[in-house]
């Protein structure tokens, strides 16, 4: 239960960044040059995907901390596998931001 707490709070502050890039490029975008609106929503959705395994990896700390007192935890492969299918939805994200 704590494992999946864990790399909860990390997928939903990663979450968190994307929304506010994708806000940032809403809410700036007919700045002229859109660069600028571009630049900042696509720093955001780069920390996004610094942050997904970033929680991968505390999490797979907290599953051998757990599995040392003899705690059964939920398997990390599930993890690694929700937080490729958000960094490739966040590269995704990046990528359409920068579409004209």
């Amino acid at each position: 239960m704590a494992n999946g707490r864990t790399f909860s709070s990390w997928l939903v502050t990663g979450l968190g960044a994307i929304g506010v890039g994708a806000g940032q490029q809403v809410a700036f975008g007919k700045i002229d040059p859109t660069r600028a609106a571009k630049s900042v929503a696509t720093v955001f959705i780069v920390t996004a995907i610094l942050i997904f395994p970033v929680g991968v990896r505390r999490s797979d700390q907290n599953l051998s901390r757990l599995r040392k007192n003899d705690t059964e935890a939920t398997p990390s492969r599930s993890f690694a596998i929700l937080a490729c299918s958000m960094t490739t939805a966040a590269v995704a994200t990046g990528v359409i931001s920068w579409l004209p």
